[in-house]
């Protein structure tokens, strides 16, 4: 009998972001993100509110292993982004 193996399937993680419209040069902050597969060890810094500058410094590390896939300003202060890690 043969043994069948599951295809690997990829760790996705979107973000959208927001800035504050009243403060010119503020820091672009999550206004949610949706995790299919695994996160970790970026998980805890997913949450809203939390500042994106710091959520990608995690997930784009060379060890963790995410990137940037897909992103789309929706707006001058808004937008999303789409990263994969390869399992």
């Amino acid at each position: 009998m043969s043994q069948v193996n599951a295809v690997p399937q990829p760790d996705l993680v979107l973000i959208s972001w927001s800035r504050n419209p009243l403060v010119p040069g503020s820091a672009r902050r999550i206004v949610a993100a949706r995790v299919i597969g695994s996160a970790v060890p970026c998980r805890s810094d997913l949450r809203p509110n939390a500042l994106l500058r710091t959520a990608l410094a995690c997930l784009l590390d060379n060890d963790v292993g995410f990137k940037i896939v897909f992103r789309k300003q929706t707006s001058p202060i808004s937008g999303y982004l789409l990263l994969q890690r390869e399992r």
